[in-house]
């Protein structure tokens, strides 16, 4: 089996050399999302609205792959103040549905950007997730 590269565009992890996933058969590997627009900035409202787009960027990365958020076998996600962590809780009854991913909530000093707050990685299946 080959690694296949996974892009979205825009691709704002391009210069940073990452991928924003990797396809290894039917299992595909998700870069931290985090809540930045396409224009790579993290966004303005709070914890909520960066929880919100890092969410929809790790959709959107995971249909670029072939996957779905209903397909997440194992989801890490890292807050910057784990006192957040029932909005993390909130946040998953939005976008996962039963049976919910496994799933690591860790608290972190600093991601990548001083203003992110969430990020968020996962390991998908790909194809039917019935017969994986």
């Amino acid at each position: 089996m080959k690694l296949e590269r996974v892009i979205t565009t825009p691709d704002t992890y391009a210069p940073f050399l990452l991928s924003q996933g990797i396809r290894f058969g039917d299992l595909l590997f998700i870069s931290g999302q985090a809540g930045a627009g396409e224009d790579g900035r993290i966004v303005e409202g709070g914890f909520r609205a960066q929880g919100e787009q890092a969410f929809a960027n790790l959709r959107r990365a995971l249909e670029a792959g072939g996957s779905s958020l209903d397909k997440v076998i194992k989801v890490t996600i890292f807050v910057t103040d784990m006192g957040k962590f029932d909005e993390v809780v909130r946040l998953r009854r939005i976008f996962f549905q039963e049976p919910y991913p496994a799933d690591t909530i860790a608290e972190v000093r600093a991601l990548y950007d001083p203003e992110a707050m969430i990020e968020i990685e996962a390991i998908a299946a790909v194809g039917d997730a019935e017969g994986a």
